[in-house]
């Protein structure tokens, strides 16, 4: 299983019940990547004024909660695929969110907690 897969399955494991706060998410998330023995970093300065949630090898998580604006992820998403270290995107949200496969060349995900407890908003 590659690095992405292996985070992927990690998150997938997440049930996360209704949070209070997107830092709530951020608990579970590093829980998973923890239990998982992935060791990660948590909101890497990548460049001036571009801070991702969390950094796991080359794989760069951001965590939405709640609508998540698709005009504003995507520009938040290529300012961090712009940047050497992050070599594949994956997006944590409530929500599904619409994302193209790549972008700048790099490969994006979304995991959807929602769809994760088999509830489809």
């Amino acid at each position: 299983m590659d690095a992405c897969e292996t985070v992927l399955a990690a998150l997938r494991s997440i049930r996360a019940p209704l949070q209070r706060g997107e830092y709530d998410l951020h608990g579970l998330v590093s829980a998973a990547l923890t239990d998982a023995g992935l060791p990660h970093c948590h909101e890497v300065r990548l460049a001036p004024r571009c801070r991702i949630d969390f950094l796991c090898g080359s794989v760069g998580i951001e965590i939405k909660r709640g609508r998540t604006e698709r005009k504003r992820v995507l520009e938040q998403l290529a300012r961090y695929a712009a940047c050497e270290a992050v070599g594949t995107l994956v997006l944590v949200t409530e929500r599904n969110v619409d994302l193209p496969a790549c972008i700048l060349g790099k490969p994006v995900r979304c995991v959807c907690l929602n769809r994760l407890w088999g509830i489809a908003l």
